[in-house]
């Protein structure tokens, strides 16, 4: 018994520290494409959701570690919506450096423009 509660106490505390950001993406998103004056969570004809729809740009936000993923769905949604794909990239510690490199080297090679943002930029 003693260690089932020992287990579950690690468990309450160790699980949430892993998967908790800082900000939620949402925040990021809001304070991005409101200062740019984007339409948030533009609604594509198949049920998928553009984070920022600009004029020129279909943009995707993502945390550093999905910069994978942030290429992928802004390449999709550049073509459905015939605008540029765009990534925003959002960091939270100097970890997430290598993840820079990683989508700068591939958005270059794929025409993906890209920004960065973190924390400060919601103040």
């Amino acid at each position: 018994m003693r260690r089932f509660i020992v287990i579950t106490i690690v468990l309450l505390f160790a699980v949430p520290a892993l998967a908790a950001h800082r900000h939620l993406e949402k925040e990021y998103q809001m304070a991005w494409c409101n200062k740019r004056g984007g339409i948030q969570e533009y609604r594509l004809d198949d049920g998928a959701r553009v984070d920022c729809l600009l004029p020129e740009y279909a943009v995707e936000f993502d945390f550093a570690p999905k910069w994978a993923e942030c290429i992928g769905q802004a390449l999709y949604y550049g073509k459905k919506t015939d605008r540029h794909p765009a990534c925003v990239l959002i960091l939270e510690g100097n970890e997430d450096e290598a993840f820079i490199e990683r989508l700068r080297i591939t958005a270059t090679q794929t025409g993906v423009k890209w920004w960065t943002m973190d924390g400060r930029d919601l103040k």
